[in-house]
């Protein structure tokens, strides 16, 4: 069974932190990199971070110095440290496989995501 299941979003000022959380399937976790997305209303959903079954990372040059992803394989959980938050940081985040999205079937799997509101 899949599960992608992602916390830790929240309402923050501008300039503040959030912690997201994303618990994965051991299925999925164990073999695949994994990254975090973002989703805005009216834009594509764009990659924000990744992080390989190795550890090497990957960010979006809009996060980049801001956001931190790590992974604690023994809890299965992939993490998005978010610092210096800025309001066009304001978006659904989900998690999901960094190289190439889960598929169940013929459709895309996405979890529910949790939503980060930034204020200016």
């Amino acid at each position: 069974q899949v599960q992608l299941v992602e916390s830790g979003g929240g309402l923050v000022q501008a300039g503040g932190s959030l912690r997201l959380s994303c618990v994965v399937s051991e299925s999925i976790f164990s073999i695949n990199g994994m990254g975090w997305y973002r989703s805005e209303p009216g834009k594509q959903r764009e990659l924000v971070a990744g992080i390989t079954t190795g550890g090497t990372t990957n960010y979006a040059d809009s996060v980049k110095g801001r956001f931190t992803i790590s992974r604690d394989n023994a809890k299965h959980t992939v993490y998005l440290q978010m610092n210096s938050l800025k309001p066009e940081d304001t978006a659904v985040y989900y998690c999901n496989a960094y190289e190439g999205i889960i598929r169940v079937g013929e459709m895309d799997y996405w979890g529910k995501g949790t939503l980060v509101t930034v204020s200016s």
